[in-house]
């Protein structure tokens, strides 16, 4: 069972999500804070295993909140679920320690997947959420320095795999995309990230939109 804990200021948001997920046999709703000074307090009492935090929030917002709890809370994933589609805000969350990033639309089965997801250590990001990471590039464009030569090292395969990494792609839709099972994606992907030593798939997808010439040059 994953224990998850709800972070957002509005109740009716907290009610909805909490009835949408616990629909789902294997999460557990263990508590719900309006606000991250409360989030931490309750996270001493019930240790969840999986943060549902909101971004904009009084008191103490997620940003901070998940600063917080990657400084002083090993082991608990942080996944920030937000409306605000607001570049400054996922940058912040991201290298605050935050797993994943989604926008509050997204389909209960999707978030569903997300946190399990999280959970296991895989790193989620919404729709546009890559591109928005890649802003950290002068005018948008990828670097110019010549790509690290276990580049060359990947299959034909895993250079299809870090393409789709780089569009933002789920294991599920590189899966579809390619026509090979989840499974076969989930070891293409430790395969890259063991090769160019990359912790996670936010990494994998930067690097992968630095050097995009090459992995199409097969």
């Amino acid at each position: 069972m994953i224990k998850v804990l709800l972070v957002d200021d509005q109740s009716l948001i907290r009610q909805g999500l909490k009835a949408l997920l616990e629909l789902e046999q294997d999460l557990e709703i263990v508590g719900e804070a309006e606000n991250g000074q409360t989030a931490i307090k309750l996270i001493l009492e019930l240790c969840p295993d999986v943060v549902l935090m909101d971004i904009r929030m009084p008191i103490m917002d997620g940003v901070a909140t998940t600063r917080e709890i990657q400084e002083h809370f090993t082991g608990i994933k942080v996944l920030v679920l937000t409306t605000f589609d607001d570049d400054e805000y996922v940058k912040a969350a991201l290298q605050n320690g935050a797993m994943g990033y989604l926008l509050k639309d997204t389909p209960s089965e999707e978030l569903a997947i997300a946190i399990r997801a999280v959970y296991k250590g895989y790193t989620q990001l919404g729709p546009g959420i890559v591109k928005k990471l890649l802003t950290q590039f002068p005018n948008g464009t990828p670097t110019q320095s010549p790509p690290p030569p276990r580049l060359a090292e990947l299959t034909p395969r895993e250079k299809e795999v870090l393409q789709l990494i780089a569009a933002g792609a789920s294991n599920r839709e590189i899966a579809h995309k390619l026509y090979i099972s989840e499974g076969t994606v989930k070891n293409h992907v430790t395969n890259i990230l063991n090769r160019l030593n990359l912790r996670d798939r936010t990494q994998a997808a930067i690097f992968a939109n630095s050097f995009l010439p090459y992995l199409y040059d097969q």
